[in-house]
């Protein structure tokens, strides 16, 4: 049964093909736009786009008739000022006859519902989720702000986590998280499993892998860039709802009409008053090969909280700022008691990152406007592992790990006329960073620590040119001064796009990237696999500024309602720094100087079809390390190096209803190869010569929307999903513990994924 199903996903982007009709019965009586074009994508399999100030605050009504796209068009625009432009026989632009602004704006769209509505693909490569419009993704009830960027080409998470995602072979740690201009560091709820950031609070996910603006810094790999409401609604918005996990709430509200608006969101999880199916599932994964695994405590404590503030305020029609504060807490407190021996292991976490920002948007003139914004972020990570004997303390081990992170910046952005534009822009960062080890048995030492600050003054530039009859074209760069280092850095970034012919595009990227703040793993107690990675700045030392560089050529082909996307991509990566940890002699935690290299391939191919949606991805990756005093200097596969990864997925939605079914499948993570000696474990087949049996599994979820009635506004949404639904036990990750005593024997850690996990979901809005 499961080789059927594997068989039948493998061929779902070819079950849904056939040829559309041009005509279908359609009517409308007194229907607000909005929803008029919701049904029209439906049966006509278009997408539209458009600014919500375009759209004029009237109904429309249609006879229930045989038509045509172009013949629901005119007769819609008989009714209302607007005028539609469709491309490539799909995408229909939406402007107003009063202005052509929208049109030049929405036209940076060049893939429209890139994996499903709501997901876009810009000409400058990045892309842009809108988890409010989102539809259904597999395994997923709701639009988990990570977990969507996941199915992207490119993206991976060997680990299965929700924050462990790995972007073109690059690290964890090399993508940067920026909520509302603030930098994020704590990544995940329940150590990685949800994402932190509330998707229904979350207006706007720019994704960057490739090519990113010079306005980004600070890491070497991703940016992802997430932005909440910047209009002030006319009305009061608020939702609210639970799954298997959490329950949260979302308000949107206008305090002084058109001048001053609120947004608040809150989310718990309710753990500590009862623990769901999914719960045990997520919490099995997270406490595999812990004492935890086998603790029996109802006092245990396992809880999050995140909300987030922001005040929208606009003065004038050429002026408008903004407010914004986000708040991550996890707490963890669990004891386990040994009734034969009479101990007691308690640990004990807490883990928060808060967030400040402030932001000014002026326009000077028509063709100049300037953004300024200043942002504060506050990390804490606090760990103890307690043991009691006899109800009697006899040891603690602390570990602190401290951030903060602030900076101002100003940007100006000069438009020189349609086709010429100029940024100019300046940021000062201040990061200071701690972390802290500290025994406590007999007495109180210190095992390890760094405290270490360094400012950042860096100036950017940009020049784009535009025009649709020859190319666009992006040049900029980047120049950093790093104060406490004595050092520059020089970034220059490039974006080249070209329509070849009628339906094919050509994109060119190339970027330099540097990277002063990153991970280490933590091996001073090695045997707590708990938040054992820990954020340290760069000193010039034995932990130098990352450098990456990357390249990418890609094509880009859209014909009626197909899609296929190619992306060839060469990055290296300078200076990154790894433990000989893991490699071949666990008990040795000596930092080692290395270099990556990666050349990949990703490719999308997409068809839709009068209310399906199906598509499959496939990333090819090469990855390999070089580290001095290790391998005889010689390049060995880099121990996160995912060489092939597909993912498919078909998904159908009729009126409210939305089912969608995906599958992944993926080879294994390589890692070092062990014997069992004389001695106990030995190294002696050569670093990550092994690889891990393939990944695959499959998952569902399906959602369905509802009125409480015709004339009232309250409206409702039920779902559920389930991740792995034939119950696949895979192998994702096998460690050594050596615990740095060489009085104790090796270990052989495995780690296996989520098993079949359930969820549910129930909303309100109004």
């Amino acid at each position: 049964m499961k080789k059927l199903i594997i068989c039948f996903l493998a061929v779902l982007p070819y079950l849904a093909f056939s040829q559309e009709e041009a005509k279908f019965y359609i009517s409308f009586n007194s229907e607000t736009l909005q929803n008029a074009f919701k049904t029209i994508e439906d049966i006509y399999d278009v997408r539209f786009s458009y600014y919500d100030a375009v759209l004029p605050d009237q109904t429309i009504t249609l006879k229930n008739e045989i038509r045509s796209l172009n013949q629901v068009l005119s007769e819609i625009e008989l009714q209302t000022n607007l005028r539609f432009e469709i491309l490539d026989n799909r995408y229909i632009i939406v402007s107003s006859h009063k202005t052509e602004a929208a049109i030049q704006e929405l036209e940076k769209i060049i893939i429209n519902s890139y994996l499903t509505k709501g997901i876009s693909k810009q000409k400058d490569g990045s892309y842009q989720i809108r988890p409010r419009t989102l539809d259904i993704l597999p395994g997923l009830t709701e639009s988990d702000v990570l977990e969507s960027i996941q199915l992207l080409p490119g993206v991976v998470s060997p680990n299965e986590t929700a924050s462990g995602f790995l972007v073109r072979g690059g690290k964890m740690d090399q993508n940067r998280l920026i909520w509302d201009g603030i930098n994020m560091y704590h990544k995940g709820h329940l150590f990685g499993m949800i994402s932190p950031f509330n998707p229904n609070a979350t207006k706007t996910i720019n994704f960057i892998n490739k090519g990113s603006h010079p306005r980004y810094g600070e890491r070497a790999s991703s940016v992802i860039s997430m932005t909440t409401n910047t209009k002030i609604e006319d009305q009061l918005k608020a939702q609210a709802g639970f799954n298997g996990i959490d329950g949260d709430a979302y308000v949107d509200a206008p305090i002084v009409k058109g001048k001053l608006g609120m947004q608040a969101s809150v989310r718990s999880s309710y753990t500590n008053l009862y623990q769901s199916v999914t719960f045990d599932r997520l919490a099995d994964k997270v406490f595999e090969n812990t004492k935890i695994q086998n603790g029996d405590n109802p006092n245990n404590e396992f809880n999050f909280l995140d909300f987030n503030i922001k005040l929208n305020y606009k003065p004038n029609a050429n002026n408008s700022v903004f407010v914004s504060m986000i708040s991550i807490d996890n707490q963890l407190d669990y004891t386990v008691n040994n009734s034969q021996t009479n101990e007691a292991f308690n640990d004990r976490m807490s883990i928060k990152n808060t967030g400040y920002s402030f932001g000014w948007n002026t326009q000077w003139n028509a063709n100049l406007k300037q953004n300024t914004s200043v942002f504060f972020s506050d990390y804490e990570l606090d760990y103890n592992y307690i043991t009691s004997e006899e109800n009697e303390q006899t040891s603690d081990f602390e570990k602190r790990n401290l951030i903060f992170d602030s900076g101002i910046s100003t940007e100006l952005q000069q438009k020189i006329n349609t086709h010429h534009a100029v940024t100019l822009g300046y940021q000062y960062v201040l990061k200071d960073v701690s972390y802290l080890f500290k025994n406590t048995t007999n007495l109180e030492f210190i095992l390890d620590q760094d405290k270490s600050a360094v400012q950042t003054h860096s100036v950017y530039a940009n020049y784009e040119f535009k025009n649709s009859k020859l190319f666009d074209v992006s040049i900029g760069a980047r120049a950093t001064y790093f104060d406490e280092l004595e050092t520059y850095r020089f970034e220059p970034r490039l974006l080249f796009y070209k329509q070849l012919f009628k339906h094919v595009k050509l994109q060119v990227s190339g970027e330099i990237k540097n990277q002063i703040i990153s991970e280490i793993d933590e091996t001073v107690i090695s045997d707590l696999s708990l938040e054992n990675r820990l954020w340290r700045l760069a000193n010039g030392n034995e932990f130098p500024i990352i450098n990456s560089k990357q390249v990418s050529l890609g094509f880009i082909y859209t014909n009626d309602g197909w899609t296929l996307d190619v992306d060839n991509y060469y990055k290296t990566l300078d200076h990154i720094t790894a433990l000989s940890f893991g490699f071949l002699n666990p008990q040795n935690s000596q930092f080692n100087l290395g270099a990556q290299e990666v050349y990949g391939v990703d490719v999308y191919l997409r068809k839709h079809f009068n209310g399906f949606n199906t598509w499959v991805s496939y990333s090819f990756n090469k990855s390999e390390s070089t580290y001095r005093n290790l391998n005889n200097d010689n390049a060995f596969t880099s121990r996160s190096n995912v060489i092939h990864s597909i993912t498919t997925s078909l998904s159908y939605k009729i009126s409210n209803f939305q089912v969608a079914l995906g599958w992944r499948w993926q080879t294994g993570k390589p890692f070092t190869g062990s014997t069992l000696g004389d001695d106990g474990l030995e190294f002696n087949e050569g670093i990550n010569t092994k690889r891990l049996p393939n990944y695959h599994r499959l998952d569902v979820s399906s959602t369905y929307a509802f009125n409480f009635s015709e004339a009232g506004k309250l409206k409702g949404e039920v779902g559920f999903s389930i991740r792995n639904v034939y119950n696949r036990n895979n192998l994702i990750s096998r460690e050594y513990l050596g615990n740095n005593d060489f009085n104790n024997e090796i270990e052989v850690i495995d780690k296996f994924s989520l098993g079949f996990t359930p969820n549910i979901m129930f909303r309100l809005y109004w």
